[in-house]
């Protein structure tokens, strides 16, 4: 990669404050990633292999630097979201259909968050001796008022703040892995020295926590909002600190998600029958089962972390969603905006919000099913996505100086390559279950 540009010297005050001016794309965009699947995929990977999995998240981390850093610096140096991008340089025609599979995942992946909202709501009303059908739909229609009016009625700022305070939330799953008492010694040698296995189980969750720490939605997100917040070359030094900061982050809060349940779930199976051993089927059953074994706070304390990666990520997929169906058709775009200014945007923001809450209320409704679509259609665009990011960062007429250098192209495309594999092994395994077991 092209060496950063040398800054004038300037009063370190001056500095300080051009800093938090920049930070929050990177660091917001990667704390989204922690939703309601990344929240279920890290307790699987506690509950069923213990700490065997820790060690994982070091790979994962650089990967998730690599792919976001590359979206923001193509923010920052040519001023357009991935939408625009795409569109001018492979036509109308490829930006028609990743569109298309864009727009399918995040509705099914919107209503996957909501779904989140309504698995936590019979904990919250066994805590108030409350009906929880109504608990449900009360929260999940909530929910959806409170993520359209957040970012409809504020301005990119105020916005940007609220998401904040949705970060720092997360907080309240190393709280929870604290109050479980882990075997911190245990902890840090099976994270540097692992116990690698060859079976099945133990490959599909590899695949599985890889593929919920990459996905496609972040790369046009992140891009559009390092472009919202009018990041440029000459500061986009801050800019890296702030993807490389969010990335450290979010993976922080996985590695302690995992611990919570390696400490009380998988050390609890191993003593027990296997009829009475605790099942994760669903990320409120992680909830459910630290109540009785690390007391009623890291029940709760966890119930709130996953009804805050819910509803956090369901404010940010529909705007990634909104984001790149304006850019790629040249509307008005951007939470800066009113409603009159841009309607298309703020139409399709709402659509999104109605119809994944909308689905989630409806009994009976096929979640399982728009969970598993969702995550097929994901891993069909996820590699697509990456090969088209490095096509358009390696093209000097696009990105000028700041094209990716040799290193870092190569570790680039490895992660392009692992992550296209990885990913393509689990939609087999999504589609044909029965394959290798």
């Amino acid at each position: 990669m092209a060496a950063t540009r040398a800054l004038p010297q300037i009063p370190i005050w001056r500095r300080i404050a051009i800093f938090l001016s920049i930070v929050g794309p990177g660091i917001i965009t990667a704390n989204a990633d922690n939703d309601v699947g990344g929240v279920l995929t890290y307790s699987q990977a506690g509950a069923q292999f213990g700490y065997g999995l820790l060690w994982l998240l070091v790979p994962v981390t650089i990967a998730l630097i690599v792919t976001q850093e590359m979206c923001a610096r193509m923010g920052a140096v040519t001023g357009k979201g991935l939408a625009d991008l795409i569109r001018e340089n492979f036509g109308v025609k490829v930006t028609f259909w990743v569109l298309v599979l864009f727009v399918i995942c995040d509705l099914g992946n919107t209503a996957t968050e909501f779904a989140g909202v309504a698995s936590v709501a019979p904990i919250f009303a066994g805590f108030g001796h409350l009906n929880p059908g109504l608990v449900k739909v009360a929260m999940v229609a909530g929910a959806a008022a409170f993520v359209y009016i957040m970012v409809t009625k504020g301005n990119y700022k105020v916005v940007e703040r609220v998401f904040f305070v949705f970060c720092s939330i997360y907080l309240t799953y190393v709280v929870s892995a604290i109050l479980v008492h882990p075997n911190w010694k245990d902890v840090v040698y099976q994270t540097i020295f692992p116990h690698f296995s060859a079976s099945k189980a133990y490959l599909l969750m590899i695949i599985a926590v890889i593929g919920t720490t990459i996905s496609p939605w972040m790369q046009f997100y992140i891009q559009a909002a390092v472009v919202d917040k009018g990041v440029r070359e000459e500061n986009y030094a801050d800019s890296r600190i702030d993807v490389v900061t969010g990335a450290l982050i979010t993976d922080i809060i996985a590695f302690f998600i995992i611990v919570s349940c390696a400490a009380t779930i998988f050390i609890h199976n191993l003593h027990v029958p296997a009829a009475h051993q605790i099942q994760v089927n669903d990320a409120s059953d992680v909830a459910v089962a630290l109540q009785p074994l690390a007391g009623k706070f890291a029940s709760l304390l966890f119930a709130l972390g996953l009804l805050n990666a819910a509803i956090f990520t369901a404010s940010i997929l529909p705007l990634s969603t909104a984001y790149y169906v304006c850019e790629a058709f040249g509307f008005e775009r951007g939470v800066d905006h009113r409603f009159t200014d841009a309607p298309i945007f703020y139409t399709l923001y709402l659509s999104l919000i109605v119809i994944g809450a909308g689905v989630v209320i409806i009994p009976n409704a096929p979640l399982l099913a728009i969970i598993f679509y969702s995550q097929v259609l994901n891993g069909v665009l996820l590699p697509v996505v990456l090969v088209l990011m490095l096509l358009l960062i390696n093209n000097p007429r696009i990105m000028g100086t700041w094209t990716n250098g040799s290193v870092f192209n190569a570790i680039a495309w490895i992660t392009v390559v692992v992550v296209a594999l990885l990913t393509g092994i689990s939609t087999i395994q999504l589609i044909f279950p029965s394959l290798g077991s």
